[in-house]
């Protein structure tokens, strides 16, 4: 009877639908690739000085991006995509193979990127219904780059 219990495990496992993984493919460079984007959506775009940071946001020894759509002009109109809760920004992992691929992207006010105990980390200012509250003083957000994740350390 085990061996019949065995078999029809077997079967099931066979039967269960897989999850269909894949693999985001890689781009050449962000700075390039959003910003070809933004020339195809707008008449004309304009990008701050601010527009992208090169800084290593996983602690790989790796040079990764962040894009902060705030620093582009479309039309005329600064950071288009911007409202209350802040402006795009994209993070943007690079491989040592060579290419990047976007790991998050998050509606913020700013960041900065400091080291605590060690590891480089993002404290985000956020609306601060990210914190689950309702006055007006911004949400800080500490968030750490483990892997291709950003995890969360604090929300205040």
């Amino acid at each position: 009877m085990k061996y019949v219990i065995a078999i029809l495990a077997q079967i099931a496992l066979l039967l269960a639908p897989l999850p269909a993984f894949s693999q985001q493919e890689l781009i050449g460079d962000p700075e390039t690739y959003e910003k070809s984007h933004f020339q195809k959506q707008c008449q004309t775009a304009e990008f701050g000085d601010g527009y992208i940071s090169r800084i290593d946001i996983n602690n790989d020894g790796i040079t990764d991006a962040v894009v902060n759509e705030g620093e582009l002009i479309c039309d005329g109109k600064k950071g288009p995509d911007c409202n209350d809760d802040g402006c795009p920004y994209n993070f943007y992992l690079q491989v040592k193979e060579g290419g990047y691929f976007m790991i998050a992207t998050a509606q913020i006010y700013s960041y900065d990127f400091i080291k605590r105990f060690g590891n480089m980390v993002f404290v985000m200012k956020m609306h601060p219904r990210f914190c689950e509250r309702t006055d007006s003083e911004p949400c800080l957000m500490t968030v750490r780059v483990r892997g291709a994740k950003m995890v969360t350390i604090s929300k205040k």
